[in-house]
């Protein structure tokens, strides 16, 4: 009998604990250890903090009791770090001890951030003999997969742009909305151009538009970052708090990807906590649109199937499967840097 593939799970937010509950609820896979940041979550069962049955297995914040398991696997599900190349070091130490690394938030098309920053990851990848990859939804999904699958529809084309919408006013965690994603500032206190926030989705969302550009075959110049804010119409009440009208209630971020000066590939993303304000209304959570020979235009979205009762959002069942789906292509990989 094959034996399960052995699994760290590293953090649990909403969606590091969307993924662990989706390997508790796998037979193909075996947790074997869980890393968590906070003081609260150490040394309490893996089960407890997914709401199952107790595992065994519990929480530490200790990296070299992680570095010491076996582990086929881990799990990279941490919150946005600022600047975006803040979890290099703990990643290349889990490549280096031999353990095969799949994040959600990062290492997509780590080419995109330069040559030799990509070569860095591979080095620590083929020290330890791993393979490292990202995958998700966005980045890892609607551009690199779905744009390319409906380019080729196309003779020919101008310019390819993928655009998601999502409702952030769930999400409870009051340092993520407020902090890693910029909600609630006051006007112009977000530098669109080279700020902390514009580098970090600057450098996660050009990875999209690279992982597009590969499968198309399209060898880009450089990338353009055109950020944008909009400001709340109202007071909003949300899961992590207040935002008062006249402070940020959406946040835009759009990279392009140009070739001899002009924009083939445009990839965007807006975090919204007004679901009513313009643009956003009425909009799918994805549209793909393609200005080509023909042209192509497609709108997308996910539906909550979940039973009542069940936080979890249709975006981290999602991520969670597609994480799942990874991990078999991963471990058989040979060492190095993997495009899903």
């Amino acid at each position: 009998m094959t034996r399960p593939i052995r699994v760290i799970q590293w953090a649990t937010g909403s969606m590091g604990k969307a993924c662990l509950r989706a390997v508790l609820d796998d037979d193909r896979f075996q947790l074997v250890g869980l890393f968590v940041y906070g003081e609260a979550k150490a040394g309490r069962d893996a089960g407890e903090i997914a709401r199952r049955p107790d595992t065994g297995v519990f929480a530490t914040r200790s990296i070299d009791e992680i570095l010491s398991l076996d582990a086929d696997v881990v799990i990279h599900a941490p919150m946005l770090s600022a600047p975006y190349v803040g979890h290099d070091a703990d990643v290349k130490r889990l490549l280096e001890s031999g353990k095969n690394v799949i994040s959600i938030n990062h290492y997509f098309e780590p080419a995109a951030l330069g040559r030799t920053y990509a070569e860095g990851l591979a080095d620590s990848a083929l020290k330890g003999g791993a393979t490292l990859a990202g995958t998700g939804v966005n980045p890892g999904w609607v551009a690199e997969r779905m744009a390319a699958n409906a380019a080729s529809l196309c003779l020919s084309h101008r310019n390819i742009s993928t655009r998601e919408i999502i409702d952030c006013a769930t999400v409870p965690n009051p340092d993520y909305v407020f902090g890693a994603l910029g909600f609630g500032s006051g006007p112009g206190q977000i530098d669109l151009t080279n700020g902390p926030l514009a580098d970090t989705f600057t450098a996660m969302f050009s990875q999209s538009v690279e992982g597009l550009a590969v499968r198309l075959g399209l060898s880009l110049d450089r990338f353009e970052p055109d950020h944008a804010v909009r400001l709340a119409e109202r007071d909003l009440t949300i899961a992590a708090g207040v935002i008062r009208e006249g402070t940020v209630s959406a946040t835009t971020w759009r990279v392009h990807g140009l070739i001899d000066g002009v924009r083939r590939i445009t990839h965007e993303v807006n975090w919204i906590m007004d679901p009513a304000q313009a643009p956003f209304a009425g909009k799918p959570h994805w549209e793909i649109e393609i200005d080509g020979l023909p042209g192509v235009r497609i709108a997308m979205d996910l539906v909550d199937t979940a039973p009542d009762g069940m936080r979890t959002k249709p975006e981290q069942f999602a991520v969670a499967a597609m994480v799942l789906q990874a991990i078999p292509r991963v471990i058989v990989a040979p060492p190095g840097l993997l495009r899903l």
